[in-house]
């Protein structure tokens, strides 16, 4: 008789082998640690790593990847690529905004490549890079100061980077 199954329990497939819905397992964890490394590297290359199969690797990425929980990227190093400007822009919602429709607001724009909602003394932290400090002081003349839904935003330019993990968790538990 067939195995019913809940959010929690995966169907099986064929070959009695699980249907993955986590990355909490730990074959998946170590497919995503070496996909992290290099996201190009080959499957069979994975898998001699891993003592499984390539079609193993395979399937498991699939699987991540339709589940939603893997994504591969290619990611600039803004470090390598040295940006001409950059910022992170702490701000404060205008009284009645809520965080989330201001962040909606920014979302769009292409500068932005980071948006937090933080508790403490702002409200978003977003951070803002850029080929040329014209585009810096053009985002900032267009969507944020005189902006009504934006009560106060302090701007903070790199002046040098330490460490930047390209906002990509290392350790996966």
């Amino acid at each position: 008789m067939p195995q019913a199954t809940t959010q929690h329990q995966p169907a099986a497939v064929a070959g009695d082998i699980p249907l993955l819905s986590s990355p909490s397992d730990d074959l998946n964890r170590q497919i995503i640690r070496l996909l992290q490394a290099d996201g190009r590297a080959a499957y069979d290359e994975i898998g001699q790593k891993l003592g499984v199969s390539g079609g193993t690797v395979r399937n498991r990425v699939s699987r991540m990847r339709e589940a939603g929980m893997l994504r591969i990227v290619a990611v600039v190093d803004p470090v390598a690529v040295d940006y001409e400007a950059d910022a992170m822009l702490g701000i404060k919602a205008a009284p009645g905004v809520t965080p989330g429709a201001l962040a909606q607001r920014l979302n769009p724009c292409s500068v932005v490549v980071y948006i937090m909602w933080v508790s403490g003394r702002f409200d978003l932290l977003v951070e803002v890079v850029c080929d040329e400090e014209t585009e810096l002081e053009t985002f900032l003349n267009e969507h944020i100061h005189g902006r009504s839904d934006i009560a106060h935003v302090e701007v903070m330019t790199r002046i040098g980077m330490f460490k930047n993990q390209f906002l990509l968790k290392r350790h996966v538990p």
